[in-house]
């Protein structure tokens, strides 16, 4: 992480996590809200568009902070490496990113969402299938665990490829892991749209879920730890 100067990490950081939740809830907005021209395009389209938000927003911002984009995988490339000194910066910084990509997918949308009649959380943030705490943590820490590992083993002679692979690892854990809870595998992805979500003035929004949003904060957060220190035992 010292690679990288403070200001390029919040450059990079701010930028890159705004341009992914631009997309990755554009996505959700485009298939949810039903003046959309996308509207009931499925599953698929919503984890593909993901991935490419992640492919987009990763070479957006690697030249300046390293495109970690996510408190979880900077918590774990701080355990692999042991350097700890800017982790608030970059979590800080990816914060402020998701609540402005929240509130540009708000902008975008602007008209359907003022024609909205339905909760819109979803567009927003992640929520569970069956609300059951323990598993819900434990399908995020699941699903965080596989992506930080992804990141963790990548071969940099990949070089950019790299980014492709780690796109293509989102799109992967949405399709099979997603299910449950709507693999957030992002502390930020899920809590700055939720502070959004709570904030903006949307018709029929209905609530923000406080009492879930703990779970894909904490469900994260312990993936990428777990992952740094098995990185760290077994390579």
């Amino acid at each position: 992480m010292s690679a990288f100067s403070n200001g390029d990490v919040f450059v990079g950081e701010t930028l890159g996590t705004a341009a992914l939740i631009l997309l990755g809830g554009g996505v959700c907005a485009a298939v949810t809200l039903k003046k959309s021209k996308a509207f009931n395009a499925g599953w698929l389209a919503i984890t593909f568009g993901w991935g490419f938000a992640v492919l987009v927003a990763a070479y957006m911002s690697a030249s300046k902070s390293g495109a970690h984009l996510n408190p979880a995988v900077t918590i774990a490339l701080a355990v692999k490496s042991g350097d700890w000194s800017q982790v608030p910066l970059y979590i800080g910084s990816q914060m402020l990113g998701a609540m402005i990509g929240a509130t540009l997918v708000w902008l975008t949308y602007l008209g359907q969402f003022q024609a909205n009649e339905e909760p819109t959380l979803g567009i927003f943030s992640t929520g569970p299938e069956i609300r059951n705490p323990f598993q819900n943590v434990i399908t995020e820490v699941i699903g965080t665990f596989v992506l930080c590992m992804a990141i963790l083993t990548l071969n940099p002679d990949l070089k950019a490829g790299g980014t492709v692979i780690v796109a293509l690892t989102v799109v992967g854990i949405g399709l099979s892991l997603g299910g449950p809870t709507g693999y957030a595998i992002n502390p930020a992805r899920d809590l700055g749209p939720r502070i959004m979500h709570s904030i903006l003035p949307i018709p029929g929004k209905g609530g923000s879920d406080w009492s879930y949003a703990w779970i894909p904060v904490v469900g994260p957060i312990l993936g990428g730890l777990a992952a740094g220190g098995v990185y760290n035992a077994l390579f």
